[in-house]
């Protein structure tokens, strides 16, 4: 099995220079600016994105070096301006094991500080000069806002299916890794063909990482995720592990659990009481199995490029977050 440790240890010569160009690329004029951008981008994120830029690019047979980790960053910028926005949206207790944001300076600065993420992020791909980037970068941040914006449309709604979840997820979590990926092709000047699989390859992985986020906020544990587990619960917030109990629920049992989840006071005993009728259906391991469905298929497109530690390292990535406890 694929341990946290043996991925940590690959990619630590890679983190230690992305950390170096999150903290040489943020700054802003404003002080505050500054403080709210620490207290969210430097609070043990995984780093994720920019690590499948400088990794694609990599697999691609680009030497990184400093400017291809200065624009991997643009990547944790967005990711970070998303939770912000995120985070005052659902009003979140927690993020990242941290007192979210918004409670700690309100709502509007957060905001703000979240737009300045934004506008970081897009002045970095415009310093690049590559049109192409451009052109992936605006689309996916046209994508992203309108995955915040169905997210949004969507709660309350208990007749979501799975294919109108996946259409969320694509849009709030698959497009920024997909793009990432995509990224780091262009950056290493490849043809389309190669752009194309590696585009695949970040929407494969971004679909097995929220559905894996999603059962997380039901099986996880607070101290392991940094984040309220239940929070979706707390929120009316219709995932695919309520998706797949309801599909498969009597009538009964699907309205107690329509109930449960538009309850405005929800309690740990409520909880409890929806995870029992979920794991009845068993929804959780349909769950699991949908994230292990869109891995094998991110595997399947690392399968067109030559092996090399590399790619053994994204394939680890791809196979760990099945197994993931954060």
């Amino acid at each position: 099995m694929v341990t946290k440790e043996e991925i940590l240890k690959a990619i630590a010569p890679d983190l230690e220079k992305i950390e170096t160009a999150l903290q040489q690329n943020f700054q802003s004029y404003v002080p505050f600016v500054n403080e709210v951008s620490r207290h969210i981008l430097f609070a043990g994120g995984k780093r994720l994105r920019p690590l499948l830029m400088v990794l694609s690019a990599r697999l691609c047979g680009k030497e990184t070096d400093p400017r291809a980790y200065r624009l991997s960053v643009l990547f944790e910028y967005l990711h970070a301006a998303t939770l912000l926005h995120d985070d005052v949206v659902d009003q979140a207790e927690f993020r990242r094991g941290r007192k979210a944001a918004h409670h700690l300076w309100g709502n509007q600065a957060v905001i703000l500080v979240g737009d300045f993420l934004y506008s970081r992020a897009i002045r970095i791909a415009v310093e690049e000069g590559n049109m192409d980037v451009l052109d992936v970068i605006s689309r996916t941040t046209t994508l992203m806002s309108e995955g915040e914006i169905l997210q949004l449309l969507n709660l309350d709604n208990f007749s979501l299916d799975e294919d109108g979840y996946y259409e969320v997820i694509y849009r709030k979590t698959a497009v920024l890794l997909s793009a990432a990926c995509e990224v780091g092709a262009i950056y290493a000047e490849r043809n389309h063909t190669e752009r194309e699989l590696l585009k695949k390859f970040g929407e494969y992985l971004g679909y097995a990482f929220q559905i894996t986020d999603d059962l997380l906020d039901y099986t996880g544990a607070s101290k392991e995720t940094g984040k309220d587990v239940g929070t979706d619960f707390k929120e009316g917030k219709v995932t695919l592990p309520f998706i797949l109990a309801a599909a498969e629920a009597s009538y009964e049992d699907r309205k107690r659990l329509v109930e449960l989840l538009r309850d405005g006071e929800p309690t740990p005993q409520k909880f409890e009481e929806t995870c029992q009728l979920m794991a009845k259906y068993r929804a959780f391991e349909k769950t699991k199995e949908k994230a292990r469905f869109f891995v094998e298929k991110a595997l399947e497109i690392l399968a067109n490029f030559e092996e090399s530690p590399t790619r053994n390292l994204l394939e680890k990535i791809a196979q760990f977050i099945l197994v993931r406890k954060v």
